[in-house]
């Protein structure tokens, strides 16, 4: 989303047609969400003015309509078991008379996976790729007299269309734009930093400038920049030429200094605001505010990845862009508090697979310091079973790439360009026909994506990770251990798996610089200690938060060969990972709950031991477990009797942070302790209680600065616990959720993968004795009252208000 304001964002009600409207300058942006009609179906003539649209559902943006299907097996696995559909929109709404002479557009972040638009009857733009956005000129259809009617079209395309769950419908925020004839383009300002000593940075600010075209004006750009507290530390001007030939002219102003700057990192995620304006004879014709952070990108066989000059291992996920029960619909919140989870959890990347995320995934990521791999697409094929769009990917790539690198390139969190995934998987994956793998196509997509930013590097993730496509069912897999061939051209080798190769590779080409894209959470650690983490530039863990789709079997919804649920609810691996991640001390139990599911993979091994973290067992029994530390060793204790002390096996990265214990004495409950020690100091514990049976409902609230204005999600946990407010995992009743007030419930979920049951309704059982709701406030402001009831626990209820 283009960030357009005068210095922050600001929001306000614009009573006669839309929720918010931001003007700086002559250029007005307004928020399009609200007060859609919705149906779904594949409508014939939906698109025409007079369509009898009164009994569709009215509804706010964004909106995943797939999600909302039954499941269904017809669906597939690969697609969430969803089965494929289209949705129509419509929107009729007013324009200012004020806005004749100037330019009127409807800014589209994404239509999902295909999609159509027209206004007033009349086409007007289209999409075969909905991760990236589009803008359409409305300008000459617009009835000033009259009501305007936007329709849209969105299709989740074929069956086969993509490897995973994509969602279906308008996903992403819509606005509408209105500007001068002499403006600032689409994404037309690039802000980067060619020069950082701790005493000063350069900042360089191109804008790119139009309605020159052929026409003598006098137009002046002028940019002032503000440090993180809001104020202005410096500025920069120049005039357009006053003759060109070309539609869109690009300018880059005289270097600007900031003295004493304050860098972005992972830690200090400081952003700087540039302001650019367009004047023509002394008047404001255009204003853009964007954000940007300073820092230094530096990778080397040597350390790996540098950031301000200091090494640091990128600690990740590699996941796909839904958001749990909310599909694919995108919501700052959910992201918000996605991220808050993994920097709890020690990671500090995420590698968007296969595909670019939301701009507003972007701009958190740069307010919370995650550092971002932003991928462009999977396959470079032809075939739409890798694509999904009615136009060839190897038709549009050029349109493709500039938009998402101009779109993307100003967030300090993006470090590495992707272009693909796993092309080496079969020859007709690698792009043009030219018989080396994909190397020509890659230096064609790379000399483009320079083209519009030559401040950072690209890469391509590469799986099978060996040349000639060989894979493990290949009899020579363990004789010819050499890398892919495009890994011999990209700027970072970026290899799916196979950690374990990764020193025989650097015997064939010993300059890569090598980063694991993508490792097995099956695996745990060991691809983590497994790596020379001093001389390479980090992992990704696939998988690691549940996703729909990709699913190896019903009644799954997808993936979930993870370390978080879809609810974000971390699973006992999870405290594993974190005593990698962090130097903190920790230590935790897992409790084996059956045997480990394990199955091959697009020819990798994934899998999990299902584990809980609960002392309700069966009398009687004996358990296994695990207690996960990155301490020295561990003590465990069963109703204070121990059962010895285990150490940790740092030099093994197959057990390293695992002890295992078997046969351990359940008897009537109790208790069951771990203690960590480190050099004979207790340095971390954890206990498993036996509960009573539940007697309650608590309930806790995640988002402490709610806002009004009908974009903000608040999510509500809903636990069953016993008298002594401890959470009882296997109570399953059914909750019943009441609101009031100045907000809507829009999901309810249980954080169980394989439901059959959709998230729409106010009820739910809990599953492992919970449950969650998620709220979506009003534009007005004011109170929300929540009630959580089940037939015979105590209720809770909590009151708020949105701002």
């Amino acid at each position: 989303m283009r960030k357009i304001v005068l210095f922050t964002l600001l929001f306000f009600q614009y009573v006669a047609a839309f929720a918010q409207d931001i003007e700086t300058g002559k250029r007005v942006s307004q928020l399009f969400n609200f007060d859609w009609k919705f149906q779904a179906g594949d409508l014939k003539g939906a698109q025409a003015v007079d369509y009898d649209d009164s009994s569709w559902r009215t509804l706010d943006l964004p909106h995943d309509f797939q999600i909302e299907q039954p499941w269904s097996k017809s669906g597939g696995g690969a697609r969430g078991f969803k089965d494929m559909g289209t949705g129509w929109y419509r929107k009729i709404f007013k324009v200012d008379p004020a806005w004749k002479g100037k330019r009127v557009f409807l800014d589209f972040e994404g239509i999902m996976l295909i999609g159509d638009v027209w206004l007033n009857g009349k086409k007007v733009g289209s999409t075969d790729y909905g991760y990236l956005g589009f803008e359409t000129d409305i300008t000459r259809l617009l009835n000033y007299d009259k009501d305007n009617v936007v329709a849209v079209c969105a299709s989740t395309g074929k069956k086969g269309g993509s490897r995973w769950y994509t969602g279906g419908g308008l996903y992403r925020n819509v606005h509408l734009l209105v500007k001068d004839s002499i403006a600032i383009a689409r994404h037309g300002v690039f802000i980067s930093t060619p020069r950082i000593t701790e005493q000063s940075a350069d900042v360089s600010v191109q804008v790119e400038v139009e309605g020159l075209c052929g026409k003598p004006l006098n137009v002046e750009i002028y940019a002032k920049v503000f440090a993180p507290d809001g104020k202005q530390v410096a500025e920069g001007r120049m005039f357009t030429p006053e003759r060109s030939k070309l539609q869109t002219v690009e300018l880059s102003l005289p270097s600007i200094k900031i003295e004493n700057p304050q860098l972005w990192s992972c830690e200090t995620p400081n952003l700087y605001t540039a302001e650019i304006v367009l004047s023509h004879n002394g008047t404001v014709v255009d204003r853009v505010v964007e954000t940007f952070g300073i820092r230094t990108l530096e990778f080397s066989k040597e350390s790996g990845f540098k950031l301000n000059g200091k090494k640091v291992f990128l600690k990740g996920i590699a996941i796909h862009h839904d958001l749990g029960a909310l599909g694919a619909a995108v919501f700052d919140e959910a992201i918000e508090r996605q991220f808050k989870r993994l920097k709890e959890f020690g990671y500090n990347h995420v590698r968007t697979s296969h595909n670019p995320y939301s701009e507003s995934y972007l701009r958190l990521a740069d307010k919370y310091g995650i550092l971002i791999v932003d991928e462009l697409i999977d396959k470079w094929s032809s075939s739409n079973s890798y694509w999904g769009g009615r136009v060839p990917f190897t038709q549009l790539w050029y349109q493709l790439i500039p938009e998402w690198i101009k779109r993307d390139r100003n967030h300090p969190s993006v470090i590495l360009w992707s272009l693909g995934n796993e092309l080496q998987m079969r020859e007709d994956l690698a792009g043009f026909p030219t018989g080396d793998w994909g190397v020509t196509t890659y230096k064609i997509f790379d000399t483009l994506t320079k083209r519009y930013d030559a401040t950072r590097k690209t890469t391509v993730a590469m799986f099978p990770s060996r040349a000639g496509a060989i894979n493990r069912h290949d009899s020579d897999f363990n004789e010819k251990i050499i890398p892919p061939e495009l890994s011999a051209v990209t700027e970072i080798a970026s290899f799916n798996y196979r950690y374990m190769d990764y020193a025989k590779y650097l015997e064939t080409y010993p300059d890569l610089i090598i980063y694991q894209s993508e490792a097995t959470t099956n695996e745990l650690t060991a691809p983590f200690f497994g790596m020379d983490r001093e001389k390479m530039v980090g992992i990704a863990y696939w998988g690691a938060i549940e996703y729909w789709g990709e699913s190896n079997g019903w009644p799954k919804k997808g993936w979930n060969y993870s370390f978080f649920s879809h609810t974000l609810e971390p699973y006992p691996e999870a405290y594993l990972i974190k005593s990698a991640f962090c130097d903190e001390p920790l230590v935790h139990i897992g409790v084996v709950d059956s045997e480990r599911e394990s199955v091959e993979w697009n020819d990798v091994i994934v899998g999990r031991m299902p584990l809980s973290s609960h002392w309700n067992r069966t009398e009687g029994s004996k358990q296994n477990l695990f207690t996960y530390t990155n301490a020295d060793e561990v003590e465990l204790l069963v109703n204070g009797r121990s059962l010895g002390i285990q150490k940790n096996i740092r030099d093994n990265i197959q057990r390293r942070n695992m002890i295992y214990w078997q046969n351990v004495p359940y008897g009537r409950g109790g208790n069951v302790v771990a203690i960590a020690r480190n050099g004979g100091e207790e340095v971390a514990r954890h206990t498993l209680e036996t509960t009573g049976k539940a007697t309650a409902l608590k309930m806790e609230i995640e988002n402490t600065d709610w806002k009004s204005g009908g974009m903000d999600l608040q999510y509500v946990r809903v636990y069953a616990v016993d008298s002594k407010g401890r959470v009882v995992p296997g109570y399953e009743g059914e909750v019943v959720f009441e609101i009031s007030g100045s907000a809507k419930l829009i999901a309810v979920d249980n954080g169980d993968h394989s439901t059959d049951e959709l998230f729409s309704g106010n009820q739910k059982a809990l599953h492992k004795g919970f449950v969650m709701a998620v709220l979506r406030s009003d534009r007005m402001a004011g109170e929300v009252r929540i009630t959580a009831s089940s037939k015979g626990l105590k209720s809770a209820n909590k009151k708020m208000k949105t701002q």
